[in-house]
């Protein structure tokens, strides 16, 4: 490293205390991962429709758009499991915060 350099740190190196967390704040944050996922899972389907519909319109292209077609279509498979997966963490949070409050 040069000298009088900056060191570079990943947020990935350091690790978080596991305690007590707040239920709202952690049902607030799966709610809206939850909506980012299904957004992505929308515009990756359109995408993949937009390809499907290029593999018709540009014959001459047409292995350049089923390629395409088939990598949005497994992002956008993805991007649904992702949904999915934050659904059910938020459904874990919310029942915990109603725990909490009894």
């Amino acid at each position: 490293m040069a000298e009088g350099g900056k060191q570079h740190h990943h947020h990935f190196h350091h690790s978080k205390e596991e305690g007590p967390k707040d239920p709202r704040k952690e049902l607030k944050h799966h709610q809206h991962l939850e909506h980012l996922a299904e957004a992505g899972a929308i515009a990756a389907g359109a995408y993949a429709m937009h390809e499907k519909h290029n593999v018709k319109k540009y014959p001459e292209n047409a292995h350049k758009h089923k390629v395409a077609e088939g990598i949005s279509a497994a992002v956008a498979v993805g991007a649904g499991g992702f949904a999915f997966h934050e659904h059910h963490q938020k459904k874990e949070a919310k029942h915990q915060l109603k725990e909490d409050k009894k």
